[in-house]
C-alpha cells in the first residue's frame, strides 16, 4: 500500500506541483493519475521511489516512511517504465533486462536466464535477446522497459506515460498487454497519463488531477463515468459533449452486425448479430 499524507511539492522557481495531497494507493491494483500538463502527476509519482523529494509532507510504503530508506535500495525495489524506455543503449537487450539483479549481487548467468524468462513474459522472441536497443521498433523497446522493471520482482511498478511515444496500435497492443501482466502478477502499479481513454482501460483506481495535484475526482472508470464530480471532470472525460453516449445501430447491410457508436456518430465496436437482437436498437 502506498499512502501520501499532506504531501507538498515546491520547486526552486517558486512553481507548486503539489499542494497538500493526500491519497492512499491499494495494494495489487493499477492506480492510475491522469491529468493535463502540469497538474503534477508525474511529480506524485518520482516521489514515491526519491526520483523528486516532497518538500513537506510524508509518503510512506506498507506503513514505512521511504524518506528514512536509502534511496538506492529503495529505487532498486521498485520497478519503474520510462516514456522513451530508457534503456542503456551500448548494452544488448538480455543485459539491459538484467540491470538491477546484476547490480543486487545475482551472478550473472542466472541474471540472464531470468532476463530470457521476462523476454518470453512480456511477448518478446528470444532471438532479439542479443540485440542493441537501436535495432527494435518502438513498441520492442518498450516490452523491453518493462522486463527489465520486472527484473527484480518488485511489488510496485512506477510508469510514466510509458506508451505515449508509440503509434496508436502498438499503443493499443501495449495496454492489452500491460492487462495481461497485471492478472497474472498482481503487481501494485501507479500509472501516469494524459489520456482519459487509456487510464480507464487500465486502471482499478483512476484519480483525475487539476491544478497543484488537487483530487478532482478518484474512483473505478465506472463510478466516474456514471456520476462526474463537477463541470472540470464531465469536460474532462468528454461526458458534457456526449462523447460518452453509446448507441448501436443495426448494419443489416454487413451481416447481421449491429454496430456500436459513440455521441459524434464514430463507430466504437461491434455486436454479434445475436447480441445486437437481444441488445435491441435504443440507447446503452
Amino acid at each position: 500500500m502506498i499512502e501520501f499524507r499532506s504531501v507538498t511539492k515546491q520547486f526552486p522557481d517558486g512553481t507548486v506541483a503539489v499542494e497538500d495531497f493526500s491519497f492512499t494507493l491499494p495494494s495489487r491494483q493499477t492506480t492510475v493519475f491522469v491529468g493535463s500538463s502540469g497538474c503534477g502527476k508525474t511529480t506524485l509519482l518520482r516521489m514515491i521511489n526519491r526520483m523528486v523529494e516532497p518538500t513537506s509532507g510524508t509518503i510512506l510504503v506498507d506503513g514505512e516512511d521511504v524518506s528514512a530508506q536509502d534511496k538506492v535500495k529503495l529505487r532498486r525495489s521498485i520497478g519503474y517504465v520510462l516514456q522513451s524506455s530508457g534503456l542503456l543503449p551500448h548494452r544488448r537487450v538480455v543485459d539491459n533486462v538484467a540491470t538491477v539483479p546484476l547490480l543486487n549481487g545475482v551472478p550473472k548467468a542466472e541474471a540472464r536466464e531470468s532476463a530470457l524468462a521476462l523476454l518470453d513474459k512480456v511477448g518478446l522472441d528470444r532471438g532479439l535477446a542479443q540485440r542493441y536497443p537501436r535495432q527494435l521498433s518502438g513498441g520492442q523497446q518498450q516490452r523491453v522497459g518493462v522486463a527489465r522493471a520486472l527484473a527484480s520482482d518488485p511489488n510496485i511498478l512506477l510508469m510514466d506515460e510509458p506508451f505515449g511515444a508509440v503509434d496508436p496500435i502498438v499503443r493499443t497492443d501495449l495496454q492489452v498487454e500491460l492487462n495481461r501482466l497485471q492478472r497474472e502478477l498482481g503487481k501494485t502499479i501507479v500509472f501516469v497519463t494524459h489520456d482519459i481513454d487509456e487510464a480507464f482501460i487500465l486502471a482499478d483506481q483512476v484519480v483525475i488531477l487539476g491544478k497543484g495535484g488537487q483530487i478532482a475526482q478518484a474512483g473505478t472508470p465506472a463510478e466516474i463515468l456514471a456520476a462526474p464530480a463537477d463541470d472540470f471532470v464531465a469536460s474532462f472525460i468528454g461526458a458534457d459533449k456526449g462523447k460518452r453516449t453509446l448507441h448501436l445501430q443495426e448494419r443489416a447491410g454487413d451481416g447481421g452486425l449491429t454496430i456500436i457508436v459513440d455521441g459524434d456518430g464514430r463507430p466504437v465496436g461491434v455486436l454479434g448479430a445475436d447480441a445486437g437482437t437481444d441488445a435491441g436498437s435504443g440507447a446503452s
